[in-house]
């Protein structure tokens, strides 16, 4: 799963998140730290207001929470989600000794980045795409 870290430093970089079910999140409230979410139209689904888009907790929970407007929520793409974020600059994932290295073409260079857990070198590429377009 992608760290909280580089999920701040995506959402930083511009990546914005439409949620959809099966989405993880986590919010942004010290209390919260540990626990991650997921969207699921069973219990967290996304609701649309004219006032803005919140996530809407549904039936029974072990605490008390309705909702939490989308701004309040930290999301926590996937490894296959970020991997379709890169689209075509993406070449591979590589399994090395110790670190995934996932590779990428951008401005027709090859450029590598590695981490030991997969979905943070997909983050580490996208950060950087994400900073070419800007």
């Amino acid at each position: 799963m992608i760290s909280t870290d580089l999920a701040l430093a995506l959402r930083d970089a511009g990546l914005s998140w439409r949620p959809r079910s099966g989405d993880r999140f986590q919010l942004d409230e010290p209390e919260f730290d540990a626990d991650v979410f997921t969207v699921s139209e069973m219990t967290i689904e996304p609701r649309e207001y004219p006032t803005g888009r919140i996530l809407a907790f549904n039936g029974t929970t072990e605490w008390a929470l309705d909702s939490v407007a989308l701004e309040d929520a930290l999301w926590l793409p996937h490894e296959s989600q970020l991997r379709e974020m890169l689209g075509g600059s993406f070449r591979s994932l590589r399994r090395l000794p110790d670190v995934f290295e996932v590779e990428v073409e951008i401005a027709g260079a090859p450029r590598r980045f590695e981490h030991p857990e997969p979905a943070d070198a997909y983050a580490l590429a996208l950060l950087e795409l994400l900073s070419r377009i800007a």
